[in-house]
């Protein structure tokens, strides 16, 4: 559930007013900006503003339904309540129909306008999780990458990633190998403005220290020795789209400050050049270091460090996400059977179990692998772990951690194997309906998930 909105922006010309009426707002619990003109209020909106507008309507330059119509462009969705001391009904009636929430003749008591303002908040609440919960059913049902999981962990990741999606911000990624940093990195693309244009991913621990400067930046014929040709860059290249930088800890500390330069002026000259050539595009770094412990030690340039941490997205092991692991399994499974023309059999509950007490050092990766092996190989196949046994102090001490899983994987293997069906699923169990619908409810899981 999204978090109540409580913000007012109050938009009046007369200082006297706005202060005595921010100051009623604001002993009601709201938070308040104030401002003395619509285009001072325009300057601190953006689509999905967490909050409620109140606007005086008569105004110099921008009156207050010229700002209405601004706002409406931004986002139709934000409440708008008018105030006006010449009202009369014609312009109560005209602003209502061009989209205000609400109109209010001065002088009108404070306590109205506080409730206008707390319904105001409550349908901005509702607006924006609708529009939280359109964003999220889309993103598992488009084509392309997809964030698949539905623990909490991975849940608030999605969120994350779609509220920065298009911001105009760059990401830094910090993740252990194998948990997906260039699957997420495509999907924020994807899922971005920049989705038309290019996706270009380079490795910085992968090409020779030697050659990642003309690579990044290109160069001109005749720059160095085997220049016959002028090159274009991979950051020219992905002009108006994004470049993926992957193991970022890897980037020599001399191209870092040349990396730095490129974050700040968004521009580039080739080597061999001395023309700056201006570009439009997003840089997502990834690590699977800690880039700050790097810096202190003096191997990692601090400046860079912050300027690529303005947003840092954490991708959770999968170790921390055991929950998920049924339903990828059963996704890379699909995934495997297509590409090799092979049937998926059902895992048993054993062999699941013991994918669920693995610890995962390879992630996401390792999974992935043991899927299309399994596919392959079907009976015949061997995780490698199969005889992993639970430490006795963790038996111990998460015994009802342990019982509740296993409970729960036992119920999502058979809405899998009944295709969704609650009538088959209950009769394969042996539980009764309510029972099963409650438990189903405890761990989170739909019968729409399970449908053919």
């Amino acid at each position: 559930m999204h978090k109540l909105s409580n913000k007012v922006l109050l938009v009046d010309d007369e200082r006297s007013i706005r202060m005595s009426l921010a100051q009623s707002i604001e002993l009601a619990g709201f938070e308040v900006i104030t401002c003395d003109s619509g285009k001072a209020a325009l300057a601190q909106l953006y689509p999905q503003w967490e909050g409620v507008i109140v606007s005086d309507i008569s105004m110099p330059e921008m009156d207050g339904l010229s700002l209405m119509q601004q706002v409406n462009a931004i986002d139709r969705d934000i409440p708008m309540v008018l105030m006006t001391g010449h009202g009369d009904i014609s312009m109560a009636v005209a602003a209502i129909q061009q989209g205000a929430y609400d109109f209010l003749e001065k002088p009108f008591p404070p306590d109205k306008l506080v409730e206008v303002i707390r319904r105001g908040c409550e349908k901005r609440t509702l607006s924006l999780e609708n529009y939280q919960l359109r964003n999220e059913l889309e993103s598992q049902t488009a084509l392309g990458p997809r964030i698949i999981g539905n623990s909490p962990q991975i849940i608030q990741l999605r969120r994350l990633v779609q509220s920065v999606a298009d911001a105009p911000t760059d990401i830094l990624i910090e993740a252990e190998t194998g948990t997906g940093k260039d699957l997420l990195a495509r999907y924020i693309h994807e899922h971005s403005q920049r989705r038309e244009h290019k996706f270009v991913a380079i490795n910085c621990g992968a090409v020779p220290e030697n050659l990642i400067e003309s690579e990044l930046f290109g160069h001109e014929r005749g720059a160095f020795t085997d220049a016959k040709a002028r090159r274009i860059g991979k950051f020219e290249y992905a002009d108006g789209g994004t470049v993926f930088l992957d193991e970022i800890e890897s980037m020599p500390l001399v191209l870092q400050v040349k990396l730095l330069r490129v974050i700040e002026e968004r521009s580039i000259e080739r080597l061999g050049s001395n023309e700056s050539i201006k570009l439009n595009l997003r840089i997502v770094a990834a690590t699977k270091v800690d880039l700050k412990k790097l810096a202190e030690q003096g191997l990692f340039r601090e400046d860079l460090y912050y300027r690529l941490n303005v947003v840092k997205v954490t991708i959770p092991p999968l170790r921390q996400r055991k929950d998920d692991i049924p339903l990828l399994f059963q996704h890379f499974s699909i995934i495997a059977s297509t590409q090799y023309g092979r049937d998926v059999e059902e895992l048993s509950r054993e062999r699941m179990a013991a994918l669920m007490r693995h610890d995962w050092p390879g992630n996401i990766r390792e999974l992935r692998n043991i899927a299309e092996r399994n596919v392959l190989l079907g009976e015949s196949c061997t995780f490698g772990f199969d005889d992993e046994l639970i430490s006795p102090e963790s038996a111990v001490s998460n015994l009802g951690e342990q019982v509740a899983q296993f409970e729960k994987l036992l119920i999502h293997t058979e809405l899998a194997k009944c295709g969704g069906s609650i009538r088959d699923t209950q009769l394969s169990l042996a539980l009764p309906r309510k029972t099963l619908y409650d438990k189903m409810k405890k761990y989170g899981l739909d019968k729409k998930d399970y449908k053919p």
